[in-house]
């Protein structure tokens, strides 16, 4: 994928998120200081910077590592 947006499940950690993205909280309001290129969202929910990962699930012990085989898109 070029030019789009690629959003990647990690194994055991947060989903990245590569290419030009706007960040919008559940308040209407877009995020400043998003940075260019990757950024990685917490999906453990352990994060005390959410929706930014900060390693957190590793101290957790998050295990998860969907494949669209394992989870299809459920609708």
């Amino acid at each position: 994928m070029s030019d789009g947006v690629e959003v990647r499940v990690t194994t055991n950690g947060p989903l990245t998120v590569k290419g030009p993205i706007r960040l919008v909280g559940s308040d209407g309001e877009a995020w400043a200081d998003v940075p260019e290129g990757t950024v990685a969202l917490c999906r453990c929910g352990r994060s005390k910077v959410r929706p930014f990962c900060d390693g957190s699930h590793r101290e957790a012990g998050f295990d998860s590592a969907p494949t669209p085989e394992a989870q299809p898109y459920p609708w």
